[in-house]
């Protein structure tokens, strides 16, 4: 949005509370195959400087700072909600933002609760083994079976893969098959690549507490324990609307995008189609 506001020929100032500029794309970046976020961020820090646009970082702001500026957006993102279950507050269990953007530490028994985009993406940072196959091609090809000098039939061979440095299980609410909501086109190659890692994958599961003896769950009339050393929470966000709410409150026109407006499902294409489309319309 402050891209495409600057080239629109408006004196555009940026501010971000965090040290540098990208949201969640600074977490999704940390996900082995998902490098090329930073790419996506080298272009908008050179982007914002062609345009001239004033960046302030480490500058969280109040609605009282705002004074003087003839527009508004709102793009503070979104906040890890937290469900209600018993134990949730044990030392075990951490969320994805502690995971990802903290560097919380995480035993070798991993239960990651939901089961949609950040939580594939959690199980396969805890399930990487380090050796880059995302990177390197040899890497890849090994792990994958590739035969690239075609000594074998088909270009075939046994897959080689470095053992995961942890056993993760992938747990969701919803009866529905797990991964059901991701890439039409990629789904199955996630679904794939953590059965080779040996993670579990189950849905349906009712979360009955957690406690020092693991993870309490009943799935299918039966309540079993997962005996984990940590619970990850990627059980969905909540819009951060503090500001929004204290700018409308002081009667200020303001405008609201990407996470804060809706948390829902959020994914980079959307929150940038967002941004400058409304860019376009001030």
């Amino acid at each position: 949005c402050a891209v495409s506001a600057a080239e629109r020929g408006h004196d555009v100032t940026l501010f971000d509370a965090a040290a540098e500029i990208g949201g969640q794309l600074n977490l999704a970046r940390r996900v082995p195959g998902k490098e090329e976020f930073d790419e996506t961020l080298r272009y908008f820090r050179t982007q914002l400087a062609l345009r001239g646009v004033t960046v302030r970082l480490n500058t969280p702001v109040a609605a009282g700072d705002l004074d003087g500026y003839d527009e508004i957006v709102v793009a503070t993102g979104v906040t890890p909600r937290v469900p209600e279950i018993e134990g949730v507050d044990h030392p075990s269990v951490v969320s994805y933002l502690d995971v990802l953007r903290d560097g919380a530490a995480v035993g070798e028994r991993v239960a990651v609760l939901g089961a949609g985009g950040i939580g594939f993406d959690i199980a396969e940072f805890l399930t990487d083994a380090g050796d880059a196959a995302s990177q390197d091609p040899e890497a890849y090809f090994r792990a994958w079976g590739v035969d690239t000098t075609y000594g074998e039939r088909g270009g075939l061979r046994a897959p080689e893969r470095p053992k995961p440095p942890r056993q993760v299980h992938l747990l969701q609410r919803k009866t529905s098959k797990v991964g059901a909501g991701l890439g039409k086109t990629t789904g199955w190659i996630h679904r794939t690549e953590l059965r080779h890692r040996g993670v579990t994958m189950v849905a349906g599961a009712t979360y009955e507490r957690i406690d020092d003896a693991g993870l309490h769950l009943t799935v299918d009339g039966t309540t079993t324990v997962l005996p984990v050393d940590t619970v990850v929470l990627c059980t969905g966000q909540e819009p951060r609307r503090d500001l929004y709410e204290e700018l409308r409150a002081a009667g200020r026109a303001v405008h609201l995008i990407g996470g804060a407006d809706v948390a829902a499902e959020l994914d980079a294409k959307r929150a940038i189609k967002q941004g400058t489309e409304l860019a376009a319309g001030l």
